[in-house]
């Protein structure tokens, strides 16, 4: 009997050498740990692997979904909110009727209700994906697509397989599935906000380093336990939570917190994505003998398996194709949009003017001087967020490369095999769960073999492939920059920067600083360079302040604002630790 903590230590180490190692060779990690745990398996001394499903459901989807939910650019999600939805939905739901009246149709005995959970089982794409498409330089737009549909599909889809194993039990009724459907997502948003919410509240005074990171751990469970027993969906909560948090962390953490999150849960999500392709391995021989012995061969659940990716692949494509050709048509609309949001901020600019050159006179015409200066910011903004929306679909249109990428990066993954063994037993009347659970696991290894391993060469024969990172472009990082710098002047010239402790700076310090922000050099601290070191960590939190209001306008992409957010973090730990070891 081999001891199970050698095996989970085994598992976590060829996890993070497959990690490493695969990208040099161009193969997708999750191939790699799949042919790992499959040849392992084949090992004659090793037994066979069977593993919960709740305990991936409950115990790998809340905390991988949240982490990737951390990580999401929630400009361009907006942005693109509504095909994502409806990837996320329409798709899900058009996917799993189509396969389930294939399935009800090509196999005797199975039922509607049933084949409708095996579709809502195949359908949902997943993130490894996205993991695959970043590699390849494709558009951002594109990724965020692909991230966005596989961090919500899951949850359509588990709350339709839920519904169709419930009507295999009894009648089916359409008015009860959608209020259902409707209860479990609004349920899931409401406690995911919450979540959400006190996590940023109550961790923002959480000053212990690893206190506030064993916190973080626990906040995917306290979404999705609750939302489940109430009848919601929990892995929407533990999204929804993912996203108000990663939306807030730079207000309200710590650069210390934001870096330690990032890392925690990147390394949490390297382990159990890993984790769960590689124990899908393991398990494929069971699964393997157990057609065998029923079905006298595995072609019968091959050929379901390869007709029922084909008719995946058949429906998204016509989906996407009516998503291009609907964003073909808005693209011309958008230059009726974009001169009415001009006019806009010309009068805006007008009236400024008119305040700036006599206020007198602007505030008798008015009957609330106060609240028309408050109008004037936020038309002002949203005006500025909405040309900078144009801006964004102009420069970055989808056309039918996009789509054909779109298409082929829908590859299935961790929920599929997960959601398959939830599947009922012959105790509920369902007498081929063996052979539903064989066709679930060929779909995902055949989604991943054949669309994994050829999704660069798709790649390139559509001419998409840029080279393009993850990071924001260099011309569109020296112009944050340029603004940061901007607003730390303006706060040097209105005497808005104070010591942390809140005591002014020496004016001549200030004079200074003003011409060029100086840099001490020698090791030991003299009065003149602490004062220097705490003007500069004053500047940076100037600079964070402006960034954090910049980021609401959406002039520069998520991946922009965030690296300036992280060099702001790395300058403040660095000063921080040369003040602070002097004082110790």
């Amino acid at each position: 009997m081999i001891d199970p903590l050698l095996i989970v230590v085994g598992g976590i180490v060829v996890v993070s050498l497959v990690t490493v190692i695969a990208p040099r060779f161009n193969i997708a990690g999750p191939l790699v740990l799949m042919a790992i745990g499959l040849g392992v398996s084949l090992l004659p001394f090793v037994p066979g692997v069977t593993v919960n499903p709740e305990v991936i459901l409950i115990g790998v989807l809340p905390p991988l979904l949240y982490s990737a939910a951390l990580q999401l650019p929630a400009i361009e999600f907006r942005r693109d909110f509504a095909p994502i939805a409806g990837l996320s939905v329409l798709l899900v739901v058009l996917s799993s009727l189509g396969l389930g009246l294939f399935f009800a149709a090509v196999i005797p005995g199975l039922g509607l209700a049933l084949g409708v959970a095996l579709g809502a089982i195949l359908s949902p794409t997943d993130a490894v994906a996205t993991s695959i498409a970043k590699r390849l330089g494709i558009a951002p737009r594109v990724i965020t697509l692909l991230e966005g549909e596989s961090l919500l599909n899951d949850a359509t889809a588990l709350v339709l397989l839920r519904t169709a194993v419930a009507a295999v039990a009894s009648s089916f009724a359409f008015g009860d599935a959608v209020a259902n459907f409707a209860w479990a997502v609004v349920i899931a948003l409401a406690i995911g906000a919450l979540v959400g919410w006190g996590n940023l509240r109550v961790r923002e005074r959480v000053s212990n380093p690893a206190a506030n990171t064993a916190l973080s751990f626990t906040i995917p469970f306290i979404a999705y336990l609750p939302t489940e027993h109430l009848g919601g969906s929990g892995l929407v909560a533990a999204v929804v939570a993912g996203i108000v948090t990663g939306q807030g962390a730079a207000r309200r953490f710590t650069p210390e917190q934001r870096l330690s999150d990032r890392l925690n849960w990147r390394t949490i999500e390297l382990i159990l994505e890993g984790g769960v392709f590689l124990v899908f391995g393991l398990e494929l021989k069971d699964i393997v003998n157990a057609n065998l012995g029923e079905h006298e061969g595995l072609w019968y659940g091959t050929w379901l398996a390869l007709s029922a990716l084909g008719i995946s692949l058949g429906v998204r494509a016509l989906y996407v194709a009516g998503i291009i050709w609907l964003q073909g048509r808005r693209s011309r609309r958008r230059v009726t949009h974009r001169q009415r949001a001009e006019k806009i901020s010309e009068r805006i600019d007008e009236m400024e003017q008119a305040y700036r050159a006599d206020p007198a006179a602007f505030e008798s015409r008015v009957s609330d001087p106060d609240r028309a200066k408050r109008g004037f910011g936020l038309v002002r903004r949203r005006v500025t967020r909405t040309l900078a929306d144009l801006d964004y679909y102009r420069d970055s249109p989808l056309g039918w490369r996009h789509g054909i990428i779109i298409v082929w990066a829908g590859m299935r993954g961790v929920v599929t095999l997960a959601a398959a063994q939830t599947l009922p037993g012959e105790n509920e009347g369902v007498n081929d769960r063996a052979l539903l659970i064989f066709v679930a696991f060929l779909v995902a290894l055949f989604s991943l073999l054949i669309q994994g391993l050829t999704l660069s060469l798709v790649v390139r024969s559509v001419g998409l492939s840029e080279g393009a990172g993850e990071g924001p472009t260099r011309e569109e990082q020296h112009a944050l920059d340029t603004e940061l710098r901007t607003a730390s002047v303006a706060a040097l010239t209105a005497g808005k920067l104070t010591r942390r402790n809140g005591e002014p700076f020496p004016a001549d310090l200030l004079e200074q600083a003003g011409a060029r922000l100086a840099r001490p050099t020698d090791d030991d601290l003299t009065a003149r360079a602490r004062d220097l070191l705490e003007f500069r960590l004053a500047s940076v939190d100037a600079m964070r302040r402006e960034l954090n209001r910049i980021s609401h306008d959406g002039r520069y992409s998520t991946a922009a604002l965030r690296h300036a957010l992280a060099e702001l973090d790395a300058d403040q730990l660095s000063l921080e630790l040369r003040i602070d070891g002097e004082d110790d």
